[in-house]
């Protein structure tokens, strides 16, 4: 396929402008730009497009769709970029993208870590995962309750194939700025407070957090990973 030149020009464009952004959110914050990873979302988005954003430098990208992933997976011009999976994952979807992904963010039963866990021993590998958080207890939501967490976590140790590598969430919508900062603030807490207890197979490290419409308040409340979409790749098809 023909590259368009004006796609690619407004790509780097919108991924120059999220780079300063997210520095001055770091500064804002006293934290360094490297301490936070920009994420590609691509869902819906054509590999031809996103290997715009991996020329320019993304190195991160995320997959919400297992058969999306699979689909696109060869078209990606892929060096040294890894994967994520970012989206709700069924337990009959792990075998097809095991293979294809270097860290799943949306683990919230113990169901889903054991299929994982499973498929990554036959693979000969320990899966990185983030465990996801329904801070605000939306029925309509999927991810652990914050009280339910350090017994989650405890539970998820046992596994011997996976690695517990921190927590990711998704703000409720309709939120205004203080309700957001409120919101990332408060899962923060959750990440700091669980992370200080040291539990075996347990790493910490990674909060996965905010999104186009919010990332800057992300940033300033802990987040070390921003997942952008529609804000490099334009509106969804």
């Amino acid at each position: 396929m023909m590259e368009n030149t004006s796609d690619r020009s407004l790509i780097f464009e919108r991924l120059d402008r999220i780079r300063d952004s997210m520095a001055e959110a770091c500064l804002q914050c006293g934290r360094r730009p490297e301490d936070v990873t920009l994420m590609a979302v691509t869902k819906t988005v054509p590999a031809e497009r996103v290997n715009l954003a991996i020329d320019w430098g993304i190195r991160l990208l995320g997959e919400n769709r297992a058969q999306e992933l699979c689909a696109k997976y060869d078209g990606y011009q892929l060096k040294r970029e890894n994967i994520h999976f970012i989206g709700h994952l069924q337990t009959n979807k792990v075998k097809s993208i095991i293979d294809k992904v270097d860290m799943i963010h949306s683990v919230d039963s113990l169901k889903l870590a054991a299929e994982i866990d499973k498929l990554s021993a036959a693979h000969g590998r320990a899966m990185k995962i983030l465990v996801e958080v329904n801070g605000e207890k939306q029925e309509s939501k999927s991810g652990v309750y914050p009280e339910d967490l350090p017994g989650f976590l405890d539970e998820l140790g046992q596994f011997s194939h996976l690695q517990v590598c921190g927590l990711m969430t998704i703000p409720p919508v309709a939120q205004n700025e203080a309700e957001k900062e409120k919101f990332f603030s408060k899962v923060f807490q959750l990440f700091i407070d669980n992370k200080a207890k040291k539990t075996d197979n347990i790493n910490m490290s990674v909060l996965s957090m905010g999104m186009s419409g919010d990332y800057e308040a992300a940033i300033r409340n802990g987040s070390t990973i921003v997942r952008l979409g529609s804000a490099i790749f334009g509106p969804r098809l």
